[in-house]
């Protein structure tokens, strides 16, 4: 990447000490993210998936999300991680109406504490027509995933209109490595 002549290792090296999801940058395609996100293994996708991001100028610390999931949760022991086979299926099966439903993110419950404005962001895109929608990563950005890219361009349009205080963007994935994959900015 870059031309650094630097080995995909060493990349992915200075990509985990970058963040913990830049090594997605690197990969590119569908994947799992263990550890802090920056442990890759691929995932079987079929097709490509069209999305509307809805951003929040109000920016949010990963830490402080972190910080509140953990006051959120208590003294409840935490799970181990699952990926949820369903979800694997319907990614294999590139069907977005599947995947939808099964969208989750067990920070969003901090994010919406932190910052309750985000759950009427996705409340509405919801409501909306959106598939599935969440708090993407630790926030502020909502995603939103729609059933084909005219459903999406129409979702975008209507929560364009509806005033949110940050950007709306249209993407498509899975990006390739290196691609950004936002496609328009509203």
């Amino acid at each position: 990447m870059f031309n650094l002549g630097l080995p995909l290792t060493e990349l992915e090296r200075v990509a985990a000490r970058l963040g913990s999801d830049v090594a997605f940058c690197l990969t590119g395609g569908t994947a799992l993210g263990t550890g802090r996100g920056e442990l890759l293994a691929p995932v079987l996708a079929t097709g490509a998936l069209e999305w509307v991001l809805v951003t929040h100028p109000e920016g949010l610390s990963a830490g402080s999300v972190y910080a509140e999931c953990d006051r959120l949760r208590g003294d409840r022991e935490v799970p181990a991680p699952q990926v949820d086979p369903l979800l694997l299926g319907a990614l294999r099966q590139g069907d977005p109406a599947q995947i939808g439903p099964l969208l989750h993110n067990d920070l969003q419950p901090a994010a919406f504490s932190l910052l309750p404005a985000l759950r009427d962001t996705v409340d509405t895109g919801l409501s909306e027509g959106a598939l599935g929608g969440l708090v993407s990563g630790s926030g502020p950005t909502c995603a939103f995933l729609a059933q084909g890219a005219d459903d999406a361009d129409d979702l975008a349009n209507v929560l364009a209109s509806k005033g949110f205080p940050g950007d709306v963007l249209r993407a498509t994935g899975p990006a390739h490595a290196g691609v950004l994959g936002v496609a328009d900015l509203l």
